[in-house]
């Protein structure tokens, strides 16, 4: 690879193909792509070597000293680097061996009562008074985690997918390229139906290909909200609100609260005694979880689901005891 500018054009066609495959990609999209930026600031000329993409592993955007970190970001560039063999026969690919081997999925943060309301709260009153930005973000943080959405779903929704009338959300073409519908239960449709309101008489477009999220000010005024922006954003406040992470990444992150939505519903049909085989297929299916055991993942990813399980089979065992004594 003998400049920046091919190595930018691989990734890209690299990314295309993926993405016709159904794969949305945004965190290797973010890492390729880093890495185009550390090619040219090293100036590195010729294949690429495992040496220089050890080396971009290392320099995590966070100063994270931890290997498995470093193995996490290699991961993105292995499956880059066996692609880009194909034209370019020379590229090293990394394997596990170098920072270690990681598990597929890291435990994730499970936001309490009380965070999810004070992070609302904080969206709420994101300035400025004269715009409804704080509305735009309690209700996006607000709709992720009452239905366990994915943020790229919560986003690409439109005026017209958004159904207040009958509580139903249509997810289109998610992940994998599955499109699903979503029913929301009536407190989520009553703030969806506030928000919308709050838009109203703002002034915003309800024209149904709007986007249903939208900017609210400079030159992203009525434009869909950006990922980035949303992510941003959510920095500030988890940086404002202080939580101690419970989870395995780095910090508390938006996507834990589509895990939060997963785990609490698990966890109420343990403790309602619902056989969680029989449901667990119908939540698969409410997230868009391409694979049922996907869903299954959180029973032994969640201390919250763990110790339920181990209650219920002590009180099991002892039952047994009595009835045989």
């Amino acid at each position: 690879m003998k400049t920046r500018n091919n190595l930018h054009a691989r990734v890209e066609q690299y990314l295309a193909e993926r993405r016709r495959l159904g794969f949305a990609l945004r965190t290797p999209a973010f890492s390729l792509r880093s890495f185009v930026r550390h090619i040219e600031v090293v100036g590195h000329r010729g294949p690429l070597t495992i040496e220089v993409m050890t080396d971009w592993a290392r320099r995590d955007s966070h100063g994270s000293d931890d290997p498995h970190t470093w193995a996490r970001r290699l991961k993105h560039l292995r499956s880059f680097a066996r692609w880009l063999r194909q034209f370019e026969p020379l590229t090293e690919i990394p394997d596990h061996t170098i920072f270690g081997r990681i598990d597929e999925r890291q435990a994730p943060h499970i936001y309490s009562e009380h965070e999810i309301v004070d992070l609302l709260a904080a969206a709420r009153g994101l300035g400025p008074a004269s715009a409804p930005r704080g509305a735009v973000f309690e209700t996006l943080f607000g709709l992720i985690a009452s239905c366990g959405l994915r943020i790229s779903e919560a986003l690409a929704l439109r005026n017209d997918d958004v159904d207040l009338r009958r509580g139903m959300l249509l997810i289109r073409k998610a992940k994998f390229g599955k499109s699903r519908q979503v029913p929301m239960h009536r407190s989520t449709v009553e703030a969806l139906r506030r928000y919308r309101s709050t838009l109203d008489l703002a002034g915003e477009s309800a024209a149904p290909e709007v986007a249903f999220f939208i900017g609210t000010r400079g030159q992203r005024h009525g434009l869909p909200l950006g990922d980035r922006q949303v992510h941003r954003v959510f920095v500030e406040l988890r940086e404002q609100l202080g939580w101690r992470n419970r989870g395995n990444h780095h910090a508390p992150r938006i996507h834990d609260l589509r895990h939060t939505f997963v785990v609490r519903r698990i966890t109420q049909w343990q403790t309602q005694g619902v056989d969680v085989d029989q449901a667990m297929l119908a939540l698969s299916t409410y997230v868009g979880h391409a694979e049922v055991g996907n869903t299954y993942w959180y029973l032994s990813a969640a201390p919250e689901l763990m110790a339920v399980a181990a209650n219920r089979f002590a009180s099991f065992v002892a039952r047994k005891g009595v009835s045989h004594a």
